[in-house]
């Protein structure tokens, strides 16, 4: 734990996790929106310094993984010559591996962990419905766009939950139609709609759905599901 303090200090201390080190890693993460760990990896390796880095971002090595490294390496400069009386177990090989750790694993994890709470926060807005929230099929991800789904019968209801910044707010409307085709296939082939969740982390740090009124629609089209499998 000492040694996690010490790696934590100093890697915010020289702000060696700042955009201009690291990239713009919520931004980045979200619009990547990983299916698993590996993908956001891939991701964060291969675009990133294309599309995620501020004006005047130089990258140090002739790839991102070296380029880890060398803030890794940087970070093990700063520690072993500033702070070497507290930090006698810190090796090098610890810094290249917590700048990993932090650039890449904590931010899947905070990023799965935000949506898990709005999966959270849609249960119990839909808990008068007795209503089951289960998780896609990988394939239902890949074919439909679908992140979970309520069982109606014989029928579904599709939700795929997507989380946003505020600077992506105006954009919603990109969102539903690159997605379109896939969720209309859904509606085709499942008899139920698509409902997409916007999630977003508010000034008090906590997570949210953006579009409220996206529950309503939800309640709603389980409601006609219902009562179409009740007329037939």
């Amino acid at each position: 734990m000492a040694k996690e303090w010490v790696l934590n200090k100093a890697f915010n201390r020289w702000q060696l996790n700042r955009p201009k080190f690291v990239g713009m890693l919520m931004e980045a993460i979200r619009e990547c929106d990983p299916r698993d760990y590996k993908e956001w990896e891939e991701y964060y390796y291969t675009q990133v310094p294309k599309k995620h880095v501020p004006k005047g971002w130089q990258m140090f090595g002739e790839n991102m993984e070296a380029h880890l490294e060398e803030i890794g390496r940087r970070l093990y400069a700063k520690i072993s010559e500033q702070l070497k009386h507290e930090v006698e177990e810190v090796t090098v090989e610890d810094c290249i591996e917590y700048v990993r750790e932090v650039v890449l694993l904590r931010i899947y994890q905070g990023y799965m962990s935000e949506r898990k709470t709005v999966y959270g926060q849609i249960e119990e807005e839909l808990k008068e419905l007795d209503i089951q929230l289960c998780s896609a099929p990988d394939e239902w991800d890949q074919l439909y766009n679908v992140d979970f789904y309520v069982p109606v019968g014989e029928k579904a209801v599709g939700i795929q939950i997507k989380p946003i910044s505020y600077s992506q707010a105006p954009e919603l409307h990109q969102w539903k139609e690159w997605m379109k085709e896939s969720h209309e296939k859904f509606e085709k082939e499942r008899g139920g709609k698509v409902f997409i969740v916007f999630s977003i982390i508010t000034d008090k740090d906590t997570k949210s759905i953006y579009n409220q009124e996206v529950v309503d629609e939800i309640r709603q089209e389980i409601e006609r599901l219902r009562t179409s499998s009740v007329d037939s």
